[in-house]
């Protein structure tokens, strides 16, 4: 065996029994665990639509007749050695020409190539069962797809369905999709020993010897053109020179209708892990979905131009954004004009992820009517991550947040970034701060502006973070009607509002280490009520800029208003009230 080959399986072996650690962990008795969880379930099932703000309809699940094979029934070897890719392919056809029913992977270590859905197909991973899939590129041509939010070719995935009706993934097993041959490691994610070994298993390094590639194609194509790992190729021609570079999400599913996921582990993914994009009538439950934290662009889901959705109880450890809504990038995605909407997401633990619900930043296409809830955050760099720039146009509104507990975040529990270039939430050594760099000076309002408006979050906890919410928009789109109402946020800077028009908060608590509990800048409409801090000698609350005007602050929230709210000098005399309300 190769050394690349043992370090991939150590690492492999660790993730999995890290993974059965925790779940060894979570009841004294498993049959106890099991039964609660299975309890948790089916309310979750029943109570999904209560309390929902905005009307949809009742996700549609696909059912399926009442036929069975087994992938061994078509020649399949659980070995971990034996190449099951035909055998996959028959068992599925021979469901899919008997009008559908269940492919059962049964106890064993399934080595195989693409597999491709059908309609009516449930592909069922029995407990124990291990599907991984080849690190052999030759088996993934090169397909049409969208990536990044962009029109392009990349390598077909691991998984994949396209136009199919009334699919599923279910049961226990796991999916790996042999990510670490695929993705690109940066040297400063690992300890000296780990890019030691790295090395030394093949592939080949950047010029300034900082990244590892898995070959040399793969490193042709991380050119300083790539748009977010998206290459400026024109012709397929052009993509196939380098295709190692073109490393594919491990589950797409492309213009499908009633899509069932319900309790697999997926992980390990080339690229992002789950990617439904332009589907309807999905449900994405029960799933325990990992990536390794080095892994680039490892996002645990992408939904992307979908129109009802629920998710719910799921648990997040990836290497980039966990449970991400878009609606595609720029010109592509406004030409599409199919916006993610009416979904609800209840119920999820994300632990490592640059964030744990994000929004964006390819989104012009627009989100909207979408409900998340009974969600914890642990340790995730970002947790409510809201983001966009100048250029993607599209609209996000209606999304109501509550009930989110957050603890350990590195940066800001809750981020709206309009200047968004890219940068991880907590920065890279690639990466710089002045990239996504506030510009002050406004620009015209078109069809390339992005909006965020109509957010609503309530009885939100966040216990340790750097900064409790960061509010920017833009100059000349300003982020429009915010509510934060009932929170508790610990944290070591406050509350910061730059560039927003109609901010309300209500009972909010900033417990801080430093600085002022808010901080307002070049804003309007601001209403805040029920403000509760630390007391400290320093300002609780600054108002700046000379475009701020008509903020409310209340009286009773301050012993000594005139000590306690700081006013700039550039501020005009009437942009600030105190009233008793």
């Amino acid at each position: 065996m190769s050394t690349r080959k043992i370090f991939m399986n150590r690492m492999l072996l660790l993730a999995g029994i890290t993974g059965a650690l925790q779940l060894s962990c979570q009841s004294p008795n498993g049959r106890a665990a099991s039964e609660q969880a299975t309890a948790s379930t089916i309310n979750m099932a029943t109570d999904i639509y209560e309390g929902i703000e905005f009307d949809m309809p009742k996700v549609t699940e696909p059912a399926f007749p009442d036929y069975s094979v087994s992938i061994t029934d078509f020649g399949a070897v659980g070995d971990g050695l034996t190449k099951n890719t035909q055998a996959f392919e028959r068992a599925i056809a021979d469901v899919a020409a008997k009008g559908g029913g269940k492919v059962v992977i049964p106890r064993g270590l399934w080595l195989t190539g693409p597999i491709v859905l059908q309609n009516n197909i449930n592909l069922h991973a029995e407990a124990g069962a291990m599907v991984v899939f080849s690190e052999d590129f030759s088996e993934y041509p090169l397909v049409q797809t969208s990536f990044e939010g962009l029109d392009t070719y990349r390598c077909q995935s691991p998984i994949s369905a396209r136009g199919a009706e009334n699919i599923a993934i279910t049961g226990k097993g796991t999916f790996d999709g042999s990510g670490d041959a695929w993705r690109p490691v940066k040297k400063s994610k690992m300890t000296d020993s780990q890019w030691k070994n790295l090395v030394k298993s093949g592939g080949v390094l950047s010029d300034d010897e900082k990244m590892w590639y898995p070959s040399a194609n793969a490193k042709e194509g991380d050119t300083p053109g790539s748009n977010f790992n998206v290459p400026s190729a024109n012709t397929k021609e052009q993509f196939e020179a380098i295709k190692d570079y073109l490393r594919p999400v491990m589950v797409s599913l492309v213009n499908c209708k009633k899509v069932l996921l319900d309790g697999p582990t997926f992980q390990n993914s080339p690229a992002w892990n789950l990617h439904p994009l332009m589907s309807e009538d999905v449900t994405i439950r029960n799933l325990n979905v990992r990536n390794p934290w080095y892994s680039q662009n490892g996002d645990g889901l992408d939904l992307e131009s979908c129109k009802n959705v629920v998710i719910y109880n799921n648990i997040f450890d990836v290497g980039d954004d966990a449970i991400c809504f878009k609606s595609g990038k720029d010109e592509d995605g406004r030409k599409r004009g199919m916006p993610t909407e009416n979904v609800i997401v209840k119920n999820n633990t994300v632990y490592h992820a640059h964030g744990g619900f994000v929004v964006g930043s390819e989104m012009s296409g627009g989100v909207k009517n979408v409900h998340v809830s009974k969600c914890t955050f642990m340790g995730t760099d970002i947790g409510l991550r809201f983001k966009s720039t100048r250029g993607r146009g599209g609209v996000v509104e209606n999304i109501y947040i509550s009930d989110i507990d957050m603890i350990d975040i590195p940066t800001q529990a809750i981020s709206f970034n309009l200047f968004y270039g890219g940068n991880s939430p907590v920065l890279e050594e690639d990466q710089r701060a002045s990239d996504e760099a506030r510009d002050e000076e406004a620009v015209p309002v078109s069809e390339e502006t992005p909006a965020f408006k109509d957010i609503y979050m309530k009885n939100i906890r966040v216990a340790g973070a750097d900064q409790a919410v960061a509010f920017q928009g833009l100059p000349e789109m300003n982020l429009q009607n915010v509510n934060l109402e009932n929170a508790i946020l610990k944290a070591k800077k406050g509350i910061t509002a730059i560039d927003a028009d109609g901010i309300k908060l209500t009972n909010v608590k900033v417990i801080t280490e430093k600085g002022p509990a808010l901080t307002i800048y070049n804003s309007k409409n601001i209403d805040v009520n029920g403000l509760t801090y630390d007391d400290k000698q320093e300002p609780i609350v600054k108002v700046m800029g000379p475009l701020t005007q008509n903020i409310k602050l209340d009286n009773k929230d301050f012993k000594n208003a005139d000590q306690q709210v700081s006013k700039s000098k550039d501020l005009s005399t009437t942009a600030l009230t105190m009233d008793d309300k």
